[in-house]
C-alpha cells in the first residue's frame, strides 16, 4: 500500500469525523431539508447519471462477455431497469418522512433522590461501506445515514465507477446547499484506499460489506473495526405437508423468479416426502415453465421424470444434485431441490445449510408455522409468504443499508433503527450534586432507590 494511498485515506476518514461531530447539534429538520435536496439534484442530473450508467453497462458487458464477471452482477448494475430509479427517489422521501430514531429514551430510572439516569438513541459515528454493483445504494445509504445522524464513506465496485462518481457529485452538491458539510458523505474509488480506511478504527465506527461470500470474509478478516452483514444469502422455502397448492406454487416461484440475483431469492426448495405425488409436479411445472434450472435429489427427481406429458425443457432443465447444491448461492434462475422425511428435518436442515438470512415455510398448519418460525434460526421466517419480502423498503424502512444475518445490534433489513446505538445519560438535580461515596451498605449510607420514572422525554 503506498504512502500517499495510506495519506489520502487519513484524510478522507478525518474529515468524514469530523463532519459527523459537527452535525451532532444541528437540527433534525435540517437532515429532512439535506434529503429533500438529495432528490431535486437526483432528478436535475437524471440523464446525465443515466448515461453514465450505460457507459458502465456496456462495461460490464465486455467482462462478462470474456467471462471475467458474472451475469447476476450485471443484472445488479442496471439502475435504469424496471422501476429501480423511482424506486430509488421514493426512497429518499419515505426516508426523510420516517422519524428521527435518535433521542428517544429506551430505559429511565431515579437512582436517588434527583439523581435520574436516561438510555436515549444516539448515532453510531461514521461508516464505512463497501459494496459491489448496485449504484443506487450510494443514494439509500446516503440517505439513512444522514437521516440517522451518520457520516459516511462509500466505496462501490469498479464496475460502477462512473454511475458512483455521478451519483456521489450530485449528493454533495445538495449537501452543500445545508448546513450539513459536503464531507457528510464521501465516496472513494480504489481497493488502496479502503485497505488503508480499514485500519483507521480511531476514526471509524462500523464497516458495512453489501456483496459476495469473498468480499465480506476479507473484510471481516482484515479490520479492527465492528463489520455488520451478510456473506451469503442462501435461503429456502419448504413445502409442509400440509401446504395449500396453489399458495406453494405461488411462493415458491415468486420467492426464485422475482429476481434471482437477490440475496432473498431463494435458493433451495424443500419438500416434505409426502407433497412429492400431489403438490411438487404442479411447483416444478410452474418453476420450468418460468425457465428455472432445477436441480433435484432422487426422490424428486424420479416423480419428475415420472411425469406425463413431461415438460417440454425436462431433459435440458433438471440434474441430479449434488452436496454442493445446497451450499451454493446460485443467483441465476437455478433451484436446488432437497425432500425430507419431517417438519424437524427441514428445520435441521436450514439451520445446518442456510446463511440465517430468511427461510419460509408453505403450510396450513399453525403449529407447524409456529414451530418454524420459532426453531430456525434465520434473521427472517416466513410463513405462506415469498422470502422476497425480505427488503427494508417492503418493511416499511424507507430503504435499507444492508441484511445482517448477525446476532447482536441489528439484524434483518437494517434501516434507520439499524444504525443507532444508546448512551446513558445522567443528571443530578441535588443542590451539592451526587457522588458515590455516600452510597453503600455501612450506617449513614444511602441505598440506591432504582425507581422507574417517565421515559418520554430526556431533559436536556
Amino acid at each position: 500500500m503506498s504512502q500517499e494511498s495510506t495519506s489520502a485515506a487519513a484524510d478522507i476518514a478525518k474529515a468524514a469525523k469530523a463532519a459527523f461531530e459537527a452535525s451532532q447539534l444541528i437540527d433534525s429538520s435540517e437532515k429532512v431539508k439535506a434529503l429533500r435536496e438529495i432528490r431535486k439534484e437526483l432528478e436535475a442530473d437524471k440523464d446525465a447519471i443515466l448515461e453514465a450508467n450505460r457507459a458502465d453497462l456496456e462495461a460490464a458487458q465486455k467482462e462478462v462477455d470474456a467471462g471475467r464477471m458474472s451475469s447476476s452482477l450485471l443484472k445488479r448494475l442496471d439502475l435504469n431497469k424496471g422501476d429501480k430509479w423511482d424506486s430509488m427517489l421514493q426512497g429518499i422521501t419515505d426516508v426523510a418522512n420516517l422519524p428521527d430514531p435518535n433521542g428517544i429514551v429506551s430505559y429511565a430510572s431515579e437512582l436517588d433522590d434527583g439523581l435520574e439516569l436516561y438510555r436515549v438513541s444516539c448515532p453510531i459515528g461514521v461508516l464505512l461501506v463497501i459494496f459491489e454493483a448496485r449504484p443506487e445504494v450510494v443514494v439509500n445509504i446516503a440517505s439513512l445515514a444522514i437521516k440517522s445522524g451518520n457520516a459516511a464513506i462509500l466505496k462501490g465496485g469498479k464496475e460502477s465507477n462512473e454511475t458512483t462518481k455521478l451519483l456521489s457529485k450530485a449528493i454533495q452538491t445538495a449537501l452543500s446547499k445545508t448546513q450539513i458539510s459536503s464531507n457528510y458523505i464521501q465516496a472513494i474509488q480504489t481497493r488502496a484506499e479502503v485497505s488503508a480506511l480499514l485500519q483507521l478504527d480511531q476514526y471509524i465506527d462500523l464497516v458495512i460489506p453489501r456483496g459476495s461470500n469473498s468480499l465480506v470474509r476479507n473484510i471481516q478478516n482484515n479490520t479492527r473495526i465492528p463489520v455488520m452483514g451478510h456473506a451469503d444469502g442462501l435461503c429456502s422455502v419448504y413445502i409442509d405437508a400440509s401446504a395449500d397448492a396453489k399458495k406453494a406454487v405461488r411462493v415458491a416461484v415468486d420467492s426464485k423468479v422475482d429476481y434471482p440475483a437477490a440475496c432473498n431469492a431463494a435458493e433451495t426448495l424443500i419438500l416434505h416426502e409426502s407433497v412429492l405425488p400431489t403438490i411438487w409436479p404442479d411447483v416444478a411445472k410452474a418453476l420450468l415453465a418460468a425457465d428455472v434450472k432445477l436441480l433435484c435429489d432422487p426422490p424428486s427427481l424420479a416423480v419428475l421424470r415420472a411425469l406425463s406429458p413431461a415438460p417440454p425443457n425436462l431433459s435440458t432443465h433438471v440434474e441430479p444434485s449434488t452436496p454442493e447444491s445446497y451450499t451454493t448461492e446460485h443467483l441465476s434462475l437455478t433451484l436446488s431441490v432437497l425432500t425430507v422425511p419431517s417438519l424437524s428435518a427441514a428445520i435441521s436442515h436450514i439451520n445446518a445449510h442456510s446463511s440465517h438470512h430468511t427461510d419460509c415455510i408453505v403450510t396450513e398448519n399453525e403449529a407447524a408455522s409456529s414451530t418454524f418460525c420459532r426453531g430456525v434460526d434465520s434473521a427472517g421466517t416466513f410463513v405462506n409468504a415469498s422470502t422476497r419480502f425480505a427488503d427494508g423498503f417492503r418493511y416499511g424502512f424507507g430503504t435499507e443499508v444492508g441484511i445482517s444475518t448477525g446476532r447482536i445490534h441489528a439484524r434483518g433489513p437494517v434501516g434507520l433503527d439499524g444504525l443507532v446505538t444508546y448512551k446513558y445519560m445522567l443528571r443530578s438535580k441535588g443542590e451539592q450534586g451526587h457522588v458515590v461515596g455516600e452510597f453503600g451498605t455501612g450506617e449513614g449510607k444511602k441505598q440506591y432507590k432504582h425507581r422507574r420514572i417517565d421515559a418520554s422525554a430526556v431533559p436536556f
